[in-house]
């Protein structure tokens, strides 16, 4: 089974209107990412999966935060209303600033109508990931099964703090809360040492390769790096849409050796590029498989 972990909840149910449509030149290299689209945009970029992990990120201006035209009390009902239409196909998360109030009601309201797991983004969100608000909802979602997707790493939003997003940071929480399952996505980029060296040392702690192929030399680092760490099996497929779609990023995966040519550099063995693609991300982060 291939499961895309890292997935955003598509803007429109059906066309996008032209004044609401937005586009960014500056997330790519080699062509502008659209981030309004549609439920069957969605689909046909992840026609390569099997099953899609999907959220949004709660944010008091999502606009300026991640170029989300959606208004901030609809962040998790859009993710609801998506997953409900296809739940063969679609696992959603919701996302919940921990330091506002009523967050718990929140995550409460969230986990009756089937959302399974967390999205956070301390540095977009703007709260200190290891403050007291933070803690106390680790230890909600370690308590009722809960895995967390965190942002990790880089961010071309000005605003959002690196600080918040450093890999070490996940080491700390994973301190606190062993039993919660946690995935750092992009592989914290461009901090993958790091990175690798807290997925290996922690059970329930995995890390996402979404985007990092869209940096060839980027993808080589991380991955060779966890090969020589022995952490390869703690890594999950992830697209990022719309940033990329899970054809893109299978295919980014498998050029990782093109570059090596050559060169007398190791090469990151085939089969663990293809346990990336295949890894049993559902298991892993104690989901059932949907039906």
């Amino acid at each position: 089974m291939i499961v895309d972990v890292h997935a955003h909840t598509p803007t429109h149910r059906d066309a996008v209107p032209d004044d609401e449509r937005q586009v960014y030149t500056n997330w790519r290299n080699d062509r502008p990412v659209v981030t309004t689209n549609t439920w069957a945009e969605y689909d046909e970029a992840m026609a390569a999966a099997d099953v899609s992990i999907v959220f949004n990120i709660a944010v008091d201006d999502p606009v300026a935060a991640t170029g989300l035209p959606y208004p901030p009390e609809r962040c998790n009902d859009n993710t609801i209303e998506f997953v409900r239409d296809n739940p063969s196909k679609r696992i959603g998360f919701m996302s919940v600033n921990p330091t506002v109030f009523g967050a718990f009601d929140e995550a409460d309201r969230c986990r009756e109508q089937g959302l399974v797991g967390v999205k956070l983004g301390p540095n977009y969100q703007n709260f200190d990931p290891l403050g007291e608000h933070a803690l106390a909802f680790y230890d909600y979602c370690q308590t009722h099964g809960l895995p967390i997707l965190f942002h990790s790493g880089a961010s071309p939003i000005r605003e959002a703090p690196l600080r918040y997003t450093y890999p070490l940071v996940t080491d700390e929480i994973a301190l606190r809360y062993p039993e919660l399952r946690i995935v750092m996505a992009h592989m914290g980029h461009p901090w993958s040492r790091e990175t690798v060296v807290t997925i290996r040392k922690h059970p329930h702690v995995y890390a996402d390769v979404s985007s990092i192929y869209l940096r060839p030399w980027v993808l080589y680092q991380s991955l060779i790096n966890a090969v020589e760490w022995g952490a390869a099996g703690k890594l999950l497929l992830g697209s990022d849409f719309p940033i990329a779609n899970t054809g893109e990023a299978i295919a980014g995966l498998r050029t990782v050796n093109d570059m090596l040519e050559g060169t007398k550099l190791p090469r990151v063995p085939d089969e663990v590029i293809e346990g990336i693609i295949h890894a049993d991300a559902l298991g892993n982060l104690g989901l059932k498989v949907p039906s």
